[in-house]
């Protein structure tokens, strides 16, 4: 071997070596935590529920920084233009990894590709709900009434593509039955809609719509969720009226850009682990009506897939597009 190849190779080593250094030394500097949706929402308070824990777990700040816009593509898209270091990591939801990506086909990136897994840490229920106007109490009254007046009612949703408009479709499908798309730009402002009688039906996800459940101003009429409710105890969940592909929950996960060293992901996901234990992270994550599900790499990997397939089946199905 010659002088120069020599130097050559102990310049590789070094290199090898101080890059085995700076991936078991992770992190060295805060790491950002991007929620694709305005503050508020169930996907905001879960984040900011977990970044002081996994702060100090992992030593170092955690922030989080909402981006809102296209559905929740914005923010997943600066996700995956990210530097692949594990500094800047993003909150996976439904809309943003499965049902936008489903119907939209230049959202700019594939959620399987352009996104490495770390784990899903909770899912929230979803509900249809109805207007106390509509002339159904129940499941059973309401499939009667929906199904002797095909296009006669519709249904609210946070806008085409989003987890409410897809899972609508995708019960719907299931069942044969026809109600009108109305999409609004948020679930907030479609849900005030239902509450005042504007349009009589929405599947929503549990915590926004529950307080005015409680009051009276909506009917819960069957829940996607792995078992009853204890707050809603008298209403069946998709699985029990024999739909049970449509008994779906909206996960909250963490995710960064694809390629993600393994050990920096095995280490973020040992500290989401480590957070989840602390009972005030787990009290106020419940308080969402959201249910703990910190699940891992592979797991979460999975979920992402299987989400992602059953809403690409809807859109065919239904031959849905974007208005």
């Amino acid at each position: 071997m010659t002088v120069a190849s020599k130097l050559v190779a102990i310049a590789l080593s070094s290199l090898i070596s101080f890059g085995v250094v700076a991936q078991t030394s992770f992190p060295t500097k805060p790491i950002r935590i991007i929620v694709p949706f305005a503050p508020g929402g169930s996907t905001d308070i879960i984040a900011r529920s977990m970044a002081d824990p996994l702060s100090k777990q992992l030593g170092q700040p955690v922030i989080v920084e909402n981006k809102a816009g296209g559905g929740g593509s914005v923010g997943a898209l600066e996700v995956m233009r990210a530097p692949k270091d594990g500094y800047t990591l993003g909150i996976a939801t439904v809309s943003t990894t499965a049902s936008n990506p489903a119907i939209n086909a230049k959202i700019g990136y594939d959620p399987l590709k352009d996104f490495t897994a770390i784990t899903n840490i909770a899912a929230t229920p979803n509900v249809i709900v109805v207007n106390p106007s509509f002339p159904a109490r129940d499941y059973k009254t309401f499939m009667e009434v929906i199904k002797k007046n095909p296009g006669k009612y519709s249904y609210a949703s946070s806008g085409t593509g989003g987890i409410g408009h897809m899972q609508t479709e995708l019960f719907k499908s299931l069942t044969g039955s026809f109600i009108v798309h109305i999409p609004y730009r948020g679930a907030g402002p479609g849900l005030i809609d239902v509450v005042a009688g504007q349009v009589p039906i929405m599947f929503d996800n549990l915590p926004s719509a529950l307080p005015f459940i409680k009051d009276g101003r909506l009917i819960a009429i069957v829940v996607a969720a792995p078992k009853r409710l204890a707050q809603l105890p008298n209403v069946p969940t998709f699985a029990e009226v024999g739909l049970a592909p449509a008994n779906r929950m909206a996960y909250y996960g963490l995710l960064g850009p694809a390629g993600l060293p393994k050990d920096v992901v095995d280490k973020i996901y040992a500290a989401a682990q480590k957070s989840i234990l602390d009972p005030a992270v787990r009290k106020r994550i419940e308080e969402t009506g959201s249910i703990i599900n910190v699940n891992g790499p592979e797991a979460f990997s999975k979920e992402i897939a299987s989400e992602y397939a059953t809403y690409k089946g809807v859109v065919a199905k239904q031959k849905l597009e974007l208005e």
